[in-house]
């Protein structure tokens, strides 16, 4: 009887951001951790909506803890009391926002969809940017106003055209077994994915030309494909970075890729969360 007492449900598309260094991942938790997912935090704004049914948020793009979005993507089904007609797309996201509160969490835009539609499954491709901060000496040297959102690797300057050279032959269709570490999804997920671009270019810094005088430089890493394996792109930042540092060299990332084996990427040199943003994802 209750299904009856309830309007049709609405799906909609949202769009929306975080700062992920208070966040276990984007991904729901159990809430008795002492540091649980940005998922948890939107479902809790949206029983503010008073549904039917409690709404779930299927998310697109599965980021680890402390990754930020620049823009991520989930989709939602909101079923109303008799009567009470579809939210408009603004009303939405006004309403979630506001309950969000203080949370470095923001939905930037929504909208109605069909029934059919999958935020995770309709994707056609994903963009994630790695942010990197040369010419420190020493972590100390990070500007406060870029903690967490950054990596600022060992050893100053890197060689970009060297990082540059590597990067070409991760484009393409490849095995990229060697370039995801192990999780519980691994046996049941090909590791051939499709690098569609990888561009590496200067970057500005959050207020950096108020401090150009102390040489450090901002460059990015962006990388587009349809979808990517468990921390691959940490991990093909590091050894690119490890390019840049001369411990690799750019025909190293092809053996790489040749060996197809997660346990021969080098020790140590995953690149942190920090400096990882999911950019954006496209339909």
């Amino acid at each position: 009887p209750a299904a009856r007492m309830a309007s049709p449900k609405t799906r909609y598309l949202v769009f929306f951001q975080y700062f992920g260094s208070k966040y276990s991942g984007v991904m729901e938790t159990s809430t008795d951790q002492s540091v649980i997912g940005v998922q948890n935090y939107m479902e809790k704004a949206a029983q503010n909506l008073k549904p039917v049914v409690p709404i779930k948020f299927h998310i697109s793009s599965r980021t680890d803890t402390g990754v930020h979005a620049l823009c991520n993507s989930a989709h939602l089904d909101i079923q109303r009391a008799t009567g009470k007609p579809p939210f408009h797309e603004r009303e939405l996201v006004c309403s979630l926002n506001y309950h969000l509160k203080s949370e470095p969490i923001r939905v930037l835009s929504a909208y109605r969809v069909a029934n059919s539609f999958h935020a995770r499954f309709s994707a056609l491709s994903r963009t994630y940017v790695y942010r990197l901060l040369m010419g420190c000496t020493h972590h100390s040297e990070i500007p406060v106003f870029e903690r967490d959102l950054c990596w600022a690797p060992g050893g100053g300057y890197l060689n970009v055209p060297a990082m540059q050279d590597a990067a070409w032959f991760l484009l393409g269709t490849h095995d990229f077994s060697t370039f995801r570490s192990l999780n519980s999804e691994t046996p049941f997920r090909s590791p051939v994915r499709t690098i569609l671009q990888v561009d590496i270019r200067p970057s500005s810094g959050f207020l950096s030309h108020h401090y150009e005088y102390r040489g450090l430089e901002f460059w990015e890493l962006e990388f587009k494909s349809r979808s990517f394996l468990y921390r691959q792109v940490r991990r093909m930042v590091g050894a690119l970075v490890a390019v840049g540092q001369g411990k690799l060299t750019p025909r190293h990332i092809k053996e790489l890729l040749e060996i197809k084996d997660s346990r021969a990427f080098p020790p140590h040199a995953m690149a942190p969360p920090s400096g990882l943003f999911l950019k954006s994802v496209e339909y």
